[in-house]
């Protein structure tokens, strides 16, 4: 994946994987997994994780790989707003290594696209990142209803905390590579989720009580009244 450079929110967290061999449902996200094509062997599916984008606690996009019985990749697609985009060129240029689909991340909102002017084409990709960062708070999806939950002081907080992350973006993008031990089975990240979110909030509300201590000036080491007089 590669990431504008002036982001600073990137994917270290997990990356839950399934692997389809036959039809089936996205247990992360509202899509079937057909099996249409004859000699297809298998779907890999990547949801990752981040804590943040630059609007919101709480991220999950995906990427799917297409795994013909000869071993080869034969196709990919990724998300993009609740949707899907193609994401292996019809040239298959942005394959590498034979293994590897190298996708574009959109600045601060992680959705993937094949190529890097598709972002240019949303009208809020430049405010997103900076008078609008933070506007949504902490999203909860379907998936997640009962596990972690949100309301008006909660959206403030994450608001406020991702004010201070707004940037503006560069469009220069540079390669971040997904460690091996970030990825686990996606039951393993589903599990991990809510846990992280309420430490992310509890290490939010702290900061902000924090914050609110008068600042008390440090009492000076006799040796520096030493050697003042």
């Amino acid at each position: 994946m590669s990431h504008d450079c002036e982001a600073n929110i990137l994917p270290r967290v997990r990356v839950g994987v399934s692997v389809w061999r036959r039809p089936g449902a996205s247990s992360s996200f509202r899509r079937d997994i057909r099996f249409d094509v004859r000699g297809l062997l298998a779907v890999i599916e990547y949801a990752i994780y981040w804590d943040y984008d630059i609007q919101h606690l709480y991220e999950l996009e995906h990427i799917w790989v297409f795994v013909g019985e000869d071993g080869e990749v034969w196709d990919a697609e990724a998300s993009f707003h609740g949707k899907t985009l193609k994401a292996l060129l019809k040239n298959r240029s942005n394959l590498t290594e034979g293994t590897h689909v190298r996708l574009f991340s959109q600045p601060g909102k992680h959705a993937f696209s094949p190529l890097a002017e598709v972002f240019e084409l949303l009208p809020d990709w430049r405010t997103a990142c900076m008078e609008e960062a933070g506007r949504d708070g902490l999203t909860v999806p379907d998936m997640f209803k009962g596990a972690f939950f949100t309301d008006e002081l909660t959206n403030r907080l994450v608001e406020r905390h991702l004010k201070t992350l707004a940037f503006e973006p560069a469009m220069e993008f540079k390669e971040y590579r997904l460690r091996p031990e970030l990825f686990v089975p996606w039951a393993t990240l589903a599990e991990e989720i809510p846990l992280r979110i309420a430490r992310e909030l509890k290490r939010l509300r702290e900061r902000k009580e924090a914050e609110k201590k008068p600042w008390k000036e440090p009492e000076k080491e006799p040796w520096k009244e030493q050697e003042e007089a």
